[in-house]
């Protein structure tokens, strides 16, 4: 399994904590977990095509061609902004 977790904004967006899916070729990257999240809920299309959308594996910030595993954390997040 891999565990979904949404921060910040988002979480209040998506009405979403966290989620599981199950890791397969389905979801075997962060584009792909993203793909399959809105195939799932296609009410979060626009929050996913969203450029700006950060991603991280296992607390580390990543790209969408990064591999993901059985067991891994993927965390998504809007753009952090200061002040």
């Amino acid at each position: 399994m891999i565990k979904v977790v949404f921060f910040a904004a988002l979480r209040e967006q998506l009405n979403c904590a966290e989620l599981s899916l199950s890791a397969d070729e389905s979801t075997d990257t962060i584009a792909k977990v993203k793909q399959l999240l809105v195939e799932q809920h296609p009410q979060w299309q626009d929050t996913f095509n969203n450029a700006s959308l950060l991603s991280a594996v296992n607390h580390e910030m990543v790209d969408g061609s990064h591999p993901v595993k059985s067991g891994d954390e993927v965390a998504f997040f809007p753009p952090v902004t200061g002040g």
